[in-house]
């Protein structure tokens, strides 16, 4: 799940990348404008993603072997 979040986050930064950069929205682009039903389900699992993400930052580390 971890992972998963990450790689959501990834995706939904180098988004905003393009944004800031070039105002150009990828995933707007590939699914159709920002109100597609298929953008905003992308849009939606980014912010669930970050909002769980919040968690990785409390969380114990484990020693790597």
């Amino acid at each position: 799940m971890d992972r998963l979040a990450i790689l959501l986050m990834i995706i939904g930064s180098l988004n905003w990348g393009l944004i800031g950069l070039f105002q150009f929205d990828f995933v707007a682009s590939i699914f159709g404008g920002t109100s597609s039903m298929v953008s905003r389900i992308i849009y939606t699992l980014v912010g669930i993603a970050g909002i769980y993400s919040i968690s990785l930052l409390f969380r114990e580390r484990r020693p790597v072997r």
